[in-house]
Order: structure tokens, then sequence, then C-alpha cells
């Protein structure tokens, strides 16, 4: 694969303070404060446009992930905002960046590389092996329109990924990562497949870019992500830019000398680390606002549960240097080895990382149930005589987001007289 030639003589990286650091990540979030931008569907593409990419989970425990990203930064968010702009406006769409990603309809021709190289893997293999069923099914698709796996009827289950799997819902799955099918809406969590031609338009699905140029564009979409990543790091966070980290460093000098990145390095924080260069202005805002003793953005400190794949939690180490904050996001952790529980998400207050919640949406009773709650050693939730306000206003907003009704919180005695305040703040 070419890659871009490195600079000749890249700039010094420029310190930066923790507090600033910590200052610039949630200006740069749109969380200072959290829920500030107006409660319409156009908020969720100023946060697309910002964040470049959201990781789309299935798991819907106290919602999506990318409607937990959203929910924190837009007042009133709604999850049809977003499906509105997947499956019927359509300027968003569903591909793989870090994991399955939404990303812009308009970066499509720089996110080609996922199709193209599933296209390649799946030709000789999948699409071989199973060619009578893709004829089926592409058929079906030409002449019903939008097909639901389901529809098919039972066929075999085949050895597919991690698990066995239904051979219709294997050899669709195929065909999507490949590019010849999209996702025309989803029923729940379930994709409804069209032909790819019938979702975008044809001057779009044409347009080809260099590869070096789409590598690139893909590196710059995690650190339009991170904010401040680094060049290392957990390997999930660069999952589909390269195999090498010799070829990232490549891309990443080019993106440094095109003016697209700029190196910076933060106190107590080990290495060189990376923003975009076009955010200059809400750093220089950060460091005026530390400078003053102003609060984020200029509000009241405000309080935001964090999604577990939230682009400002990508990078744990980072979070545990700059923010002396160890998350690990157990979903994946076996019952009894869970040090917190099953799906916790970060308390983020101005920006601070204060404390751990388990929200559970129980949509049947409608209710949002937070099942665990923990502060970080050293807070005192009764300290600060705006956080129970703060903290409030996140549930309350979590609750409408959800349908609920009630809040149920824990019992436990320790929780008890922050908890009262809480209550009678939402009551009230």
């Amino acid at each position: 694969m070419p890659v871009p030639s490195m600079p000749s003589s890249p700039a010094p990286a420029r310190v930066l303070g923790g507090a600033v650091a910590r200052r610039f990540l949630v200006l740069r979030h749109l969380l200072a404060p959290p829920r500030s931008l107006p409660a319409e569907p156009e908020s969720v593409l100023r946060v697309m446009d910002r964040l470049g990419s959201l990781q789309f989970d299935p798991l819907e425990v106290a919602g999506r992930n990318h409607d937990l990203v959203l929910l924190s930064r837009i007042r009133g968010y709604r999850r049809e905002w977003t499906d509105h702009w997947l499956y019927e406006d359509r300027r968003l769409y569903e591909t793989y960046n870090k994991g399955l990603s939404i990303v812009p309809v308009a970066e499509m021709p720089w996110f080609r590389l996922t199709w193209d190289g599933s296209h390649a893997r799946h030709t000789g293999s999948t699409f071989d092996a199973h060619a009578p069923l893709v004829e089926e099914l592409l058929g079906r698709i030409r002449d019903g329109g939008p097909l639901l796996p389901g529809s098919v009827g039972p066929r075999r289950a085949i050895d597919w990924y991690w698990r066995p799997t239904n051979q219709v819902r294997a050899v669709l799955e195929a065909l999507a990562e490949a590019g010849i099918l999209g996702i025309a809406r989803r029923e729940g969590n379930l994709r409804v497949y069209d032909l790819v031609e019938r979702l975008f338009p044809a001057e779009l699905l044409a347009e080809r870019r260099p590869e070096a140029e789409q590598r690139a564009h893909r590196l710059l979409s995690r650190y339009r992500g991170g904010g401040l990543l680094g060049a290392g790091g957990q390997a999930e966070l660069w999952y589909g830019t390269g195999q090498f980290a010799a070829d990232r460093a490549a891309l990443r000098d080019a993106l440094i000398a095109e003016g697209r990145l700029r190196p910076v390095t933060v106190e107590g924080v080990r290495g060189e680390r990376f923003m975009i260069a076009s955010e200059a202005d809400l750093l220089a805002q950060a460091e005026s606002e530390i400078a003053a003793g102003s609060p984020p953005g200029g509000h009241e400190p405000g309080v935001a549960f964090l999604a577990p794949l939230d682009p400002f939690c990508w990078d744990r180490e980072l979070l545990r240097r700059l923010f002396d904050f160890d998350y690990v996001w157990e979903v994946y952790v076996p019952a009894a080895k869970r040090r917190w529980g099953y799906y916790v998400l970060p308390i983020l207050y101005g920006d601070r990382l204060v404390g751990r919640i388990e929200p559970r949406l129980e949509r049947r009773a409608r209710s949002l149930r937070v099942v665990g709650l923990w502060w970080e050693d050293g807070f005192d939730p009764l300290a600060d005589p705006g956080f129970a306000t703060a903290f409030a206003a996140a549930v309350a907003a979590h609750r409408d987001f959800g349908g609920a009704t009630r809040v149920l919180f824990p019992r436990a005695a320790r929780h008890r007289p922050f908890l009262t305040e809480v209550r009678a703040i939402l009551a009230g």
C-alpha cells in the first residue's frame, strides 16, 4: 500500500496542563454543559459533524450506545431523530469503522475500503459456498423490495464468526458487509435489507478515492472522535485503520504535515497526543476558562451519564492518567468477577469524572431503575450544593428518553441522604 511521505520538519508539540486538557475535552465533546444542543433532529448531525463516527451497539439495557452518546449532548433527545437520518433522509448510514458505526453518507467514498475488503473476503468463500442462496435472496429483494431475514423461513445453521448462525442471516450480513445490500430500516434491532443502489445516490456509489486517502481519512476519524488520542493504546482504538503501527505513523505524519492534526503533550500523560488542528479555538477557550476560574462553557457544571463506547471514553489509559478514573466496561466480564456491574456508565460532572451509575430502562413497567451507584474516592455528592440538582437533571433526561414515569433508586443506606434530596428535586 502506498503511504504519504513524512514531513521534513514537524512542529514541536505544545504542552497542555492537565486542567486545560480536561476542559478542552469536555468543550470539544459538546459536554460543556451536557444536553446544551437544541431539542431538534438537526442536533444529531451537529454531533456527527464534530465526532465523525458513533459506535452502534445493539445492547439496549439503558438505551443503545449511540442514543446514550446523543442523549448526553442534546436536550430532549429522541431515538427517532437518529433513525430519521439513518433510514428516511439517509444523511447517515451504518458501516464498519471502529466496530459497527454510524458515519455520514457524504463520507461514504472515504469508507469504501470496508465494503471492498469484505467483498474480496467473501468472494471465493461465503458467496461461492452459498451461491444458490445468494441468488435467491438477491432475487427476492430485486423483485419484492426490502427483506427481513425472518421472512425467508428457517434454514440450517452454519459456522459464522463467533457462533453458528442461520444461513439466511449470515449470507445477508455478508452481502451487506460487501456493500451489495444496505440497511433499509430496523425493526427493533433486526435489520431490513435492500439493494444499496435503491438507498444511496448513484454518483456517490460510483465515486472512488485512493486507498491511502481512505486510510488517512479513517485514521483521522479516530482523532475526530477521541479528541486527544495518542499513537498507541489499546488495540480496539485502531481497529480497521491498518495492521501495522508503522503504516499508521506515516499516515498520521502526513495529516500533521497537511495541517489537519496538531501534536500536543499533556502534563502527567505519557507520550505525544494529537488534536484536530481546526479545534484550536476550543483549546484557546479552555485555556481562558481555566485561567479565569470559569466553569465549563461559562455555565454551572452539569452532569452527564456517558455511554460505555462514548468517544470521550475510548482511551481508557487517558481516563486513568488525566481524570484518575479507571473505567472497564464489564458487560462481557463474568458476573462473579465484576467490580462494578453489567452496564455501568461514568458520571461526568463539569470536567471531572466523579462516579458510576448503572441505569436500566424497564419499558413494560415504564420505570428507570438505578441498579447501582458508586462515587469516586474523595467525592462527596452532598458537598457541592449544585451537584444534586445537576444529577437530578441527568436522571430526568434519561427517564424521559426512555418513556418512564418513575425512577427507582437503590436502597443502600449510604446513598439515602443524597437520594432523598434528589427525589425531592425530581418531585418538584
